[in-house]
């Protein structure tokens, strides 16, 4: 008999992604998409253009007020997006 080396599926996958250069790509995704569900629906209606520029997500608020209210929640926001994506993705945020 032969022994095959068997590996689960999601390894698989995670190597892969690692090797070719999607990983990254992939969780900033993730990340960018999230942010309704974790900033909230109301947020989620003022909000433009969204983009991760050198560790730092870049979000276009389109009222000035609620645009300095979460200015001041930027940490809180800032760990809130790492943890649901499950690992540390962005460093920042900056509200334009």
């Amino acid at each position: 008999m032969f022994r095959r080396d068997v590996k689960q599926l999601d390894s698989v996958l995670h190597a892969f992604l690692r090797s070719s250069g999607l990983e990254t790509p992939l969780l900033q995704r993730r990340l960018i998409d999230s942010w309704g569900e974790v900033a909230g629906p109301v947020v989620a209606r003022y909000t433009g253009d969204i983009f991760i520029s050198n560790q730092t997500l870049m979000v276009k608020i389109n009222n000035s007020a609620l645009r300095a209210e979460l200015s001041m929640m930027r940490t809180q926001l800032v760990n809130r997006l790492n943890q649901h994506v499950g690992v540390r993705v962005i460093a920042d945020i900056k509200f334009f």
